[in-house]
């Protein structure tokens, strides 16, 4: 009596499983994962050396930058504190 409660036990399991396989594989296929695009990184072609008495204004302004192209192409920069020698981007795609 106790085989057959085991094996009985076992293909409850087993069927269960088979259950919750089927449902997650039909779960995927009604609901797709969303896939969220990466932003590209931006690409830059000509730096330049942060000199004493620059800032970030002047330095785009000296390049024929706006500011928002500035900003883009150079997203890590902080403009607070930017220091001789830096480079930054002055030419470069966003």
């Amino acid at each position: 009596m106790a085989k057959l409660n085991n094996s009985r036990v076992t293909l409850l399991v087993l069927t269960l499983s088979l259950f919750l396989i089927i449902t997650i594989a039909e779960s995927r296929a009604i609901f797709p994962a969303v896939s969220v695009k990466a932003k590209a990184a931006p690409s830059c072609d000509t730096v330049f050396g942060v000199r004493k008495g620059d800032t970030c204004f002047d330095i785009a302004q000296n390049f024929k930058l706006s500011t928002a192209a500035f900003d883009a192409i150079n997203p890590n920069i902080n403009c607070a504190a930017i220091f001789v020698g830096q480079w930054v981007c002055v030419d470069g795609t966003a």
